[in-house]
């Protein structure tokens, strides 16, 4: 079973169109409504896999409500703080060609007591999870420890927890030493503070944060792959994409695929790789089922090319 904690959820509406021209009247061609949030997400993506899953989330408002009831038609347990504030909605744009264009929210601001009543909730579910992942940016009223704070929490209990996240927020929480960070090739060059132009780099700055106190990093390189360094070696894992349609969650079915199949190793690199390999050919932020994967089309080796430039490389 995995436990998600989302600080920031969110509901998302994503419309396809054939263009985005500025400044006039857009007909879309398909539209839909998911429930949003990074750890939201894995937890949707868990389930699709047919696992157990609970999400841990603050919910405010009718939008609040309505994410409740959408994640509840999914299979997935929740596990919900109130709050007085409403639950934020995202905006999700994307055009023929593949060009995402997302406008996100700032959401509620979260109060001291608020604060303090999700860590507990949190705490309240630690027994029982094989892993907790703990996802997104901060709403405002979170300071930049909250996630330190939680980590150590958690740890104090035995559990396991998969952080994502990035900034402030990440360097703090590497101070308690976190069982996995999970960044993108941006928050990684962020987290570092310097530029990522190819793979070598990458690993170097995977290295950096595991000697800050991340005891392992699964780092999502777009759409060059992944890298994982853990105990058990440094591994570099890629697949064939077809044609994309929204690259929405796609980090998030990877952090859920790394976590179902054990969170170590080469072979949970394996379903993090093919898992969002799936993702980015759905719509929306869709997140895979087992039928979508393609496991066999994943190469994962230990053997890095550290020359390669990054498709997208990191200022």
């Amino acid at each position: 079973m995995i436990l998600t904690v989302t600080p920031n959820p969110s509901l998302d509406r994503t419309y396809e169109l054939p263009s985005l021209d500025r400044g006039t009247v857009l007909r879309a061609v398909t539209d839909r409504v998911d429930p949003g949030g990074k750890g939201v997400n894995v937890s949707r993506a868990v389930a699709a896999a047919g696992h157990r899953t609970v999400a841990v989330l603050p919910l405010g408002g009718p939008e609040g409500a309505l994410l409740a009831q959408l994640l509840g038609g999914l299979g997935i347990e929740v596990s919900g703080v109130p709050l007085t504030g409403s639950t934020r909605v995202n905006a999700t744009l994307v055009e023929a060609d593949g060009t995402l264009t997302k406008v996100n929210a700032a959401g509620p601001e979260i109060s001291e007591a608020e604060a303090e009543a999700l860590l507990e909730a949190v705490r309240a579910l630690s027994a029982d999870p094989d892993w907790i992942a703990c996802c997104g940016s901060l709403p405002r009223g979170l300071p930049p420890n909250w996630y330190a704070e939680l980590v150590a929490r958690i740890h104090r209990v035995g559990a396991r927890i998969a952080l994502d996240t990035s900034g402030a927020a990440l360097a703090a929480a590497l101070t308690e030493r976190p069982d996995v960070v999970k960044p993108n090739t941006g928050e990684l060059a962020e987290a570092v503070g310097r530029p990522l132009a190819t793979l070598g780099d990458a690993v170097k700055a995977a290295e950096e944060l595991h000697a800050r106190g991340a005891q392992a990093v699964l780092a999502s390189l777009g759409a060059d792959g992944q890298l994982l360094l853990d105990a058990s070696g440094t591994y570099f894992g890629s697949a064939p994409v077809g044609a994309v349609r929204s690259n929405v969650g796609a980090g998030d079915a990877s952090l859920a695929g790394f976590l179902a199949a054990g969170g170590t190793g080469p072979a949970a690199l394996a379903a993090a790789v093919g898992h969002g390999a799936a993702a980015v050919q759905l719509p929306g932020s869709a997140m895979p089922t087992p039928a979508d994967l393609d496991l066999s089309a994943v190469s994962v080796t230990e053997d890095l090319p550290l020359d390669r430039a990054l498709t997208e490389p990191a200022p």
